[in-house]
């Protein structure tokens, strides 16, 4: 970003200011930092600039040989609607005027994508492959991971948790990358989600046009992290968790001193835990090394580098309450104009699954409410495959299935065969993006494509069979194989299907044979005689094979409602099975 002057003399000015007036500076027209150089703005669509002067002051945005001109109001703040790019539009200038004038240069017109969620999204592209990783089209901008109670109009900077190896996360201070658009090279690809590039990459190479993407992740942040408070109230299913903010709004706002000294202690005390933890992370990195190396699980991590300080539960410490991540990460993003929203989370809730289906709705309305650009594509990564202590990862993708096929142009991304089933965070992400570009293609660009794996449709009991049919079947049903293995990981055999169970009236689960007929799947057990349900992959980490001819995985189902086994800990539990029927 450059400043110039419209008078010399205002150089003078600008240091008598420092010197006598620093708070007339505010005066200065200032744009939230998602504006700035390198920086893509959407195509096709009404742009939205916004930002801060003098009260009264008139403000004049230029675009592209473009210009709109708006006054700010008492409170100093001006927006300007600015009026659609076509397709095809060169690199540009953009300007804005006012007291000063700011200029942004290698401006780019294309598609802009939000990548956000947990730490899967947040993973970063390994170094090998971030080498290649070199197309001045693509450009990044990682949103600085911050938290607040109240909605922010501005990115604050932060400490943030960085990956320094595939097992290990150390808090750092922000990147130099974070909080400004930079262009897709070796070095900013690789400190940005790996996911989202692959993603971009995919998308580039389909629709031939500049591609941006705002990364705004947090490892470990459940989804009512990312609902605004408003949005929260708006459904009495997720009190809970407004019960909870208000709790601590309260807490906040009478012991600020005290927790202010908490937040001081915690972070001496991280930076102490990562001085004495050093030498038994290099350690453990060379045994683990020669482990993977051997074909051997890795050596179990060391005690002290699980041993973090814990953060302490404070609107600015952490990701701890309701609505905290959205405030200071979504909101000084809205209303920058965007495409759609590529979401890969849900692992942080999987200890209320029923409800996850009525929160991640919620969400998806609450950012289109608050984006004011309507239905949004909104693409969903389905949880991969886990080994896990509790068998409630199988009811979180059926929420998130039930999400993609209820609300308003959303898809969906089948990762049951991508993941590792002795990682939470698979290293392999590449299908993940390109399985999400995929479903961006059809859902986002119209585009007559094969975009997702078979979706269960129907089923009919025929005698001691029972047929299952299925939508999305593409060039036909096969039997697949994952497109990779991790290590330690067997082949499934591609001679029979894999992964169906069928159950009797007394709702006890048996392996199923299971064969294609057409595009139907028949499947049966002969010590059931009289079938009525019929459920697939349905574990934390399934064995299951049913792809479509493009090579896409069959999305888990099951074909019962029956109220699950295990205890879980939904806030205000909906009468089953509230949350997994049609909205």
């Amino acid at each position: 970003m450059k400043v110039t002057w419209r008078d010399p003399m205002k150089k003078f000015a600008l240091a008598a200011l420092l010197v006598f007036n620093v708070h007339n500076l505010r005066a200065d027209v200032k744009l939230p930092a998602i504006f700035g150089d390198h920086m893509v703005l959407q195509q096709e669509a009404t742009l939205p600039i916004w930002g801060l002067a003098d009260p009264g002051e008139e403000v004049t945005v230029t675009i592209g040989g473009r210009s709109a001109s708006a006054s700010t109001g008492g409170d100093g703040k001006w927006n300007v609607q600015m009026p659609a790019l076509p397709p095809g539009t060169p690199p540009v200038t953009f300007t804005v005027a006012g007291r000063n004038t700011l200029k942004f240069e290698d401006v780019l017109v294309g598609d802009v994508w939000v990548c956000a969620g947990q730490s899967n999204m947040a993973f970063h592209l390994p170094q090998p492959e971030a080498r290649d990783a070199n197309d001045p089209q693509i450009r990044f901008f990682v949103v600085p991971q911050k938290t607040a109670m109240q909605p922010q109009d501005g990115l604050g900077s932060s400490w943030v948790w960085e990956r320094t190896s595939p097992h290990f996360l150390q808090l750092r201070p922000e990147s130099e990358m974070r909080g400004k658009w930079v262009v897709c090279t070796p070095e900013s690809a690789a400190d940005f989600s790996a996911v989202g590039y692959y993603f971009a990459r995919e998308l580039r190479a389909s629709l031939k046009r500049p591609i941006g993407l705002i990364g705004s992740y947090w490892v470990g942040s459940g989804a009512n992290l990312w609902v605004s408070l408003s949005g929260l109230r708006k459904d009495p299913e997720l009190k809970g968790y407004t019960d909870v903010y208000d709790k601590v709004l309260t807490v906040y706002a009478t012991n600020e001193a005290a927790l202010s000294s908490r937040r001081e202690a915690f972070q001496t005390a991280m930076r102490q835990w990562e001085k004495d933890g050093k030498d038994a992370q290099q350690t453990w990195y060379a045994a683990v090394k020669k482990a993977e190396d051997a074909g051997l699980p890795a050596p179990p991590k060391p005690a002290i580098l699980s041993a973090a300080p814990e953060s302490p539960m404070t609107p600015d410490g952490g990701p701890r309450n309701s609505t905290t991540v959205f405030n200071a990460m979504i909101s000084p993003l809205i209303p920058f104009a965007i495409k759609g929203v590529a979401w890969y989370q849900g692992e942080s809730n999987h200890s209320r699954p029923l409800e996850y289906q009525t929160l991640l709705s919620r969400l998806i309305a609450d950012w289109r409410e608050k984006w004011g650009e309507g239905d949004f594509p909104f693409l969903i990564v389905q949880l991969p495959n886990l080994i896990a202590p509790n068998p409630d990862l199988p009811f979180v993708r059926e929420s998130q299935l039930r999400v993609a096929q209820t609300v308003k142009n959303t898809g969906i991304a089948v990762t049951i065969d991508a993941g590792d089933p002795n990682n939470g965070h698979p290293h392999n992400k590449l299908f993940v993006g390109l399985r999400l570009a995929q479903a961006a293609r059809h859902i986002a660009y119209g585009q007559d494509v094969v975009y997702s794996g078979p979706i269960y449709e129907s089923m009919k009991i025929e005698g001691k069979n029972i047929r299952v049919r299925f939508t999305n079947t593409g060039g036909g049903l096969v039997i697949g194989s994952a497109p990779y293995l991790p290590p330690g990981v067997q082949p499934i055999p591609a001679t029979s299907l894999a992964g169906f169970e069928i159950a009797g009236e007394d709702q006890h689960w048996m392996q199923a044979d299971a064969s294609i007929d057409g595009g139907s799947v028949i499947v049966s057990n002969p010590a059931v005689d009289k079938p009525i349900a019929v459920r697939y992959g349905w574990d934390n980490s399934p064995r299951c094979n049913l792809y479509n001819k493009e090579s896409l995985p069959a999305s888990p189902f099951r074909t019962d409602n029956w109220p699950p086994t295990f205890r879980h800990d939904d806030f205000n539990p909906p009468p089953f099975p509230r949350t997994l029927s049609a909205k």
